[in-house]
Formats: C-alpha cells, sequence, structure tokens
C-alpha cells in the first residue's frame, strides 16, 4: 500500500511541479532558458567577438548600443529586431554590444530564449520579474512559417498583456525576415484569403512591435576583405595583402556567398593552416 501511495504522491508532483525557485543571478551574466524542465543555466563564457571587428554595420552599432545603454541605466529603451541578410553579424551583435554595457560596469544580464521555447516565455517573464537585476531577453534566428503558432506567445514580451512587460526586462530578436515569415507565404494568403488585408496581419504586425528595425546587408568586397584583415590584426595572425586577397576571394567563390560569417570560416582556415590557436 504504502509504494502504491508513494507512485500516486510522485505522479501529483509531475503533473503539479513545485514553483522554481528564484535563481541566483549572481551566478553569471549570462544564462540560457531551458524548459522541463524549467530553469536558467549559467554561461559561463560567451561564445562572442569584439564589437571592434564587426564591420559594416555601424550604424546600427551604434542605434543598439544606445538603446541598451538606456536601459541598463534604468531609462525606457525599446525592443529591438536585427533583420536581414544571413552571416551579416546580427546575432554577434547583440553579444558584442552585452559585452561593451558590462565593460562600463553596468550589471546587465542576458538570457537566451530559444524560438521553439517562446510558450514557456510567461513563465520565464515571471522568474525575471522578480529579480531586482536588469536583463537583456535574446531570441536568434526569429520565424513563424504558416500554421505556427509561437507567435502568440511573443506577444507576452512584446506587449506584456494584463501585467505589462516587466521593466527590468527588454527584447531583442534576429531574424532573415524583416516581417517574421516567408514573402511568398504573406503574399499567398493576402491572394486566397476572404478578407486578403486581415489574413496576416497579425502575423505581420508583430514586427511592428518591435521600436527598433535594424537592417542588415549583404556585404561588397572590400568590407569582406577588411572584416579578415581585422581577425587576422586582432589574432596576430600574419598574411601579406596579396596572399590574403587572392585566397579570400577564392574561398567566398567556393561557398557562392560573402558575408561576415564566411570572413571568419576563411580566417579560421586560415590561423589553423599557420598554428595559430585563439
Amino acid at each position: 500500500m504504502s509504494n502504491a501511495l508513494e507512485r500516486i504522491a510522485a505522479a501529483l508532483e509531475r503533473l503539479s511541479p513545485a514553483p522554481l525557485r528564484q535563481p541566483d543571478f549572481d551566478a553569471a551574466d549570462a544564462f540560457v532558458w531551458h524548459v522541463e524542465p524549467d530553469r536558467l543555466q549559467p554561461v559561463a563564457d560567451v561564445n562572442r567577438v569584439d564589437m571592434s571587428l564587426l564591420v559594416g554595420i555601424d550604424r546600427s552599432r551604434d542605434t543598439l548600443l544606445e538603446n541598451t545603454l538606456q536601459f541598463a541605466r534604468g531609462l525606457p529603451a525599446n525592443n529591438a529586431l536585427l533583420w536581414g541578410a544571413r552571416g551579416m553579424g546580427k546575432s554577434s551583435l547583440v553579444k558584442a554590444v552585452h559585452a561593451a554595457i558590462r565593460s562600463q560596469g553596468l550589471a546587465l544580464k542576458i538570457v537566451e530564449l530559444q524560438r521553439e521555447d517562446l510558450t514557456s516565455v510567461g513563465r520565464l517573464l515571471n522568474l525575471l520579474r522578480g529579480s531586482t537585476a536588469r536583463f537583456l531577453l535574446f531570441c536568434d534566428d526569429l520565424s513563424f512559417s504558416h500554421d505556427d503558432q509561437h507567435y502568440k506567445s511573443l506577444k507576452a514580451v512584446l506587449d506584456g498583456g494584463i501585467e505589462g512587460r516587466p521593466d527590468n526586462v527588454v527584447f531583442y530578436a534576429t531574424s532573415n525576415r524583416r516581417h517574421l515569415m516567408p514573402r511568398d507565404m504573406i503574399e499567398n494568403e493576402r491572394s486566397t484569403a476572404i478578407s486578403p488585408s486581415e489574413a496576416v496581419e497579425e502575423k505581420v504586425s508583430l514586427s511592428d512591435r518591435f521600436g527598433l528595425w535594424l537592417g542588415f546587408h549583404p556585404c561588397d568586397q572590400d568590407e569582406y576583405l577588411r572584416m579578415i584583415r581585422g581577425y587576422c590584426d586582432a589574432y596576430e595572425v600574419e598574411i601579406d595583402d596579396h596572399t590574403l586577397r587572392a585566397e579570400a576571394i577564392e574561398w567566398q567563390a567556393t561557398r557562392g556567398a560573402r558575408s561576415g560569417r564566411v570572413a571568419w570560416q576563411y580566417f579560421t582556415d586560415l590561423a589553423g593552416r599557420r598554428g595559430v590557436s585563439f
């Protein structure tokens, strides 16, 4: 009988788990949100590059840095959507801005949230709301498909519902799409819906809820080469300009693309061949 009661108690506990205890936000400056079970995992060493190495995005860099500084100082600030070309430093900029704010002695935390876990965002916000710290909530590669309902959960971050978004939380997202859903899907729904103007309004208007839209566009060849030269100088990889230019252009030709990500991939290969660790 006692074993049966223990199994029943265990089953009830799984169905109605105990409330999550307030995390130790002093444990780190960065966290990753996980679910099943809910937890904030501290990140001791964030994967990022220095802001000085991000080339060709000066306007977006300055705008995002100023907005984040306002927030970290306890002043009003906007949620931000960084959208545009793949591999042009959108997520790198968010992490670099966080590092820059921390270097100024401001106690800003960053919490990464996966798109697949957006349905749990209400529980996460309740945890963050109870802290005196300030949080940059970050979702990388955000987008939605035709039958995707995750966007409804995102409104809890952007609008906050009846409780409102916590004053100590700002939300930054990156996406390859300005309106967070494919253009052909938007046009298809508009052309087949009974009320075309309303068919995708709810999803498209989601991006309008971001106070800042920062566009990232493909780099030209000079910017591409400057990125690589910047990496070489920063990590002390010696190579002459002629060789670098020839190799880097060949590398981008084999990839069929030119971007900050491709520049970093070439530099990684170059550093390995030159025996330089970083």
